[in-house]
């Protein structure tokens, strides 16, 4: 404890003057020191004031006061000291006031009158001051458009005390029942492997599960009565809609926890004896942190897992990404393709026909192809030995450049990518993201791999995404989103965490891309996309069916021009018209959704975007 006092123009002198100035100044002195032996002795009621002070220095958890005697009114048997008061509290903060107390003079002595006012203009009988923090509420993630994903909230840890219990093998083995049927219901509710806990268990309290608030309350009513179940309620970051995306969100939730603290306000108040709070003398409101913000929009998501709904027996996944800023907007994947685990980021499959994006970026840029370039689209080329078929063996003839990509021509494709150089193919499929290596906090990715083309063999399939080539619907996201911009975005999940790639590529020349797009315009226009029945703004794209063994892929990767790239693959869903369907189904309910204009609950007006 440090003590200070100050006089003001003040002086003590020996023996007991006749002004009151001296034992004001020694009141003070003995407070600030905490010298209660002084105080006692120079006081009238010595108990009650020692006591005051004492439970306020203790309130206010105060690392010393200093006290400024500033003037002193002497008038024949009584007098006033008036003094500012400073109290030194912790984490550098400080209560500063200014009181008063009365002086009484006997017998040519004065004497401190014990008043609450003496310690606090404010203070009552039986009354003290203290230091109360003033918590403040954890900060919500949002989505990009404002909803908000996780809130403060509450859980339940179950647990199980083995001392306290009759028969621990029969309270966890009901523990567990209870949260399988609960499951039936919710499918975020955990279950527990009887065999194992029992293994683990000794003779310390061990958790079972953790439950959200509204299945924890339950089972507490449930369960109530089993020797040795212990349910504990927690402050946790709760989920607003568990449905929505509970892999990724759980994971930002652990990423950014220490991001959602704001900093703890404090007040100074005066309390009674046994702590009860009648009104402050100071009050700092706390400051909240800023929501954080994630790329995954609201609408965008649940669009997309309604979507992929369409092929639920299948592993069905999309992916959609803003082209503009490289914020991930959604990633659906069904529970098929759950089984596999985040295929929809890391999963590698051939891309088929829609790798003929990147395919003809490369003969636009170094083959001196235009749209309206005439090529050959036989339904079938021998290329160095190597027969490359069209769907059904269809031939266009020869034919423009934008027939054959709209039609998806793999003879005009693989004869174009047998003619480049070694490496060139790789090297434009990094242009479009393909390849590059991404470290994004929240999410482990794998865009894809090209060969690089050293055998004709390897170019000539490559060209028409068979052979080597391999992407996952993240990675065909990227193509979609740099043929709509003309560059690779930077993907980004949470905002103020940064993305680190493995390589920066230049941008696509502004003539190759505005062929390109012409070109990805006529696939949904006149080509294998067209009679799509979303009524929303023009989509761009390519359609893909990737053969491999028992079967083929459907793709579908593409833009809208209200800055939303997609891509969507069903795994073994045959022609590229499953993954159509879904996309086209995926833009119809976003546009549903945005018409709808429902704003989720809990979403402050404030953090609307």
């Amino acid at each position: 404890m440090t003590a200070t006092i100050t006089v003001s123009g003040l002086s003590a002198c020996t023996p007991r003057p006749k002004t009151a100035d001296p034992v004001a100044q020694e009141f003070l002195s003995a407070w600030a020191a905490q010298d209660y032996e002084t105080i006692s002795e120079i006081s009238d009621q010595a108990d009650t004031t020692t006591t005051a002070l004492e439970s306020t220095f203790t309130g206010l958890q105060a690392e010393g006061v200093e006290l400024t005697l500033e003037s002193v009114d002497s008038r024949d048997t009584i007098a006033t000291a008036k003094y500012a008061v400073n109290w030194d509290l912790p984490r550098d903060r400080e209560l500063q006031y200014e009181a008063t107390m009365t002086l009484t003079k006997m017998d040519n002595e004065w004497t401190v009158r014990w008043e609450p006012s003496l310690l606090h203009p404010q203070l009552g009988a039986n009354q003290h001051l203290e230091l109360r923090s003033i918590e403040a509420q954890r900060a919500n993630v949002i989505s990009s458009d404002g909803a908000p994903i996780l809130a403060p909230g509450s859980v339940y840890r179950i647990l199980i005390d083995p001392a306290a219990a009759d028969n621990a093998e029969s309270a966890v083995k009901r523990v567990a029942a209870d949260l399988d049927a609960a499951r039936a219901n919710d499918a975020t509710v955990p279950s527990i492997d009887t065999a194992q806990v029992l293994s683990n268990l000794g003779d310390s309290t061990y958790s079972l599960a953790v439950v959200n608030a509204q299945v924890g309350e339950k089972l507490q009513q449930d369960l109530a009565g089993i020797p040795g179940l212990v349910f504990n309620e927690e402050a946790a970051m709760v989920a607003t809609d568990p449905t929505f995306a509970p892999d990724i969100v759980s994971r930002v939730g652990n990423i950014v926890d220490e991001e959602l603290d704001g900093s703890n306000g404090w007040r100074a108040s005066i309390v009674t004896s046994n702590g009860a709070i009648i009104s402050d003398v100071a009050y700092n409101a706390p400051e909240l942190a800023p929501s954080v913000r994630i790329s995954l929009d609201y609408d965008v998501q649940r669009a997309a897992e309604e979507a992929v709904e369409l092929r639920s027996g299948n592993k069905t996944m999309l992916v959609a990404m803003r082209p503009s800023t490289g914020e991930i907007l959604a990633i659906a994947q069904t529970a098929e393709a759950d089984k596999d685990g985040d295929v929809a980021l890391t999963g590698q499959y051939p891309p088929g026909s829609t790798f003929k994006i990147i395919t003809a970026a490369a003969g636009l840029a170094n083959e001196g192809l235009s749209p309206d370039s005439i090529v050959p689209c036989p339904g079938t080329m021998n290329i160095y030995g190597r027969i490359v078929t069209n769907y059904n063996s269809f031939s266009l003839g020869n034919t423009s450049l934008d027939d054959a990509f709209a039609n998806s021509c793999n003879t005009t494709f693989a004869n174009i990518s047998t003619e480049l150089q070694p490496g060139q193919l790789k090297t434009v499929a990094m242009q479009f993201g393909l390849g590059i290596d991404y470290e994004i906090p929240g999410l482990d990715t794998i865009t894809g791999s090209v060969p690089e083309g050293e055998v004709v063999l390897d170019r000539t399939e490559s060209g028409y995404g068979q052979g080597y080539d391999l992407a996952s619907p993240f990675g065909m996201a990227l193509v979609a989103s740099t043929a709509a911009t003309g560059k690779v975005p930077t993907p980004v999940l949470i905002s103020g965490h940064e993305t680190k790639a493995s390589t920066t590529v230049p941008p696509l020349d502004p003539a190759v891309l505005s062929s390109l797009q012409s070109m990805m315009q006529s696939v949904v226009t006149d080509g294998t996309a067209r009679g799509m029945k979303q009524t929303g703004p023009q989509i761009r794209g390519k359609t893909g069916e990737a053969e491999i063994n028992g079967g083929s892929h459907a793709w579908f990767t593409g833009y809208r021009e209200d800055d939303i790239a997609f891509a969507t693959l069903v795994v073994l869903g045959g022609g590229s018209e499953a993954a159509t369907a879904v996309t086209d189904q995926f833009f119809i309910r976003l546009d549903e959704l945005r018409a709808q204009g429902e704003v989720p609950a809990e979403v402050p007006a404030e953090s609307t975007e």
